[in-house]
C-alpha cells in the first residue's frame, strides 16, 4: 500500500494483480452473502414473532366466540329448556359455517390460474422478432 491508501501495483505482474482482484471479489462476495443472511434472519425472526402473535389473537378470538356462544345458550335456557337453547346456538353456527363455505367455494371457482395477459403478451413475441 502507498501512503495515500492505494495499492502498490508497481512491479506487480498481471497475474498477481488478477489474483488480488479475484481474492478481493471473493472476500466481497462472502461478506455480502453473510450480510444478506443476517438481514434475512432478522426479518424471519420478526415475521415469526408476528405470526405467533396472530396465532395467539386467533386463539383468543376463538375462546371469545366460544364463551359468547355459551352465554347465549344459557340466556336462551332461561326462557326455554337448556337442550333446545344449545341446539339453537348450534344451528346458528351451522348456518354461519354453510354460508362461509358456499362463499369460499364461489370465490375459489372465480380464481383463474392462467395468467391471461402474460400468455397473450408471450404469443406476440415471435411476431415481434420477425423482420417486417
Amino acid at each position: 500500500m502507498t501512503a495515500d491508501g492505494h495499492p502498490d501495483v508497481e512491479g506487480a505482474s498481471v497475474g498477481q494483480l488478477i489474483s488480488e482482484v479475484t481474492t478481493d471479489l471473493s472476500v466481497l462476495m462472502r461478506q455480502e452473502m453473510a450480510l444478506a443472511k443476517a438481514e434475512i434472519k432478522a426479518e424471519v425472526t420478526k415475521a415469526g414473532k408476528g405470526a405467533g402473535m396472530l396465532g395467539g389473537a386467533g386463539f383468543a378470538g376463538y375462546m371469545t366466540v366460544l364463551f359468547l356462544s355459551f352465554a347465549l345458550a344459557w340466556a336462551l335456557a332461561s326462557a326455554i329448556p337448556a337442550g333446545w337453547a344449545f341446539l339453537i346456538v348450534a344451528v346458528i353456527w351451522g348456518i354461519a359455517a354453510a354460508v362461509l363455505a358456499l362463499s369460499g367455494k364461489k370465490n375459489l371457482q372465480q380464481v383463474n390460474p392462467k395468467p391471461e395477459r402474460t400468455v397473450e403478451t408471450l404469443q406476440k413475441v415471435p411476431g415481434a422478432l420477425k423482420p417486417h
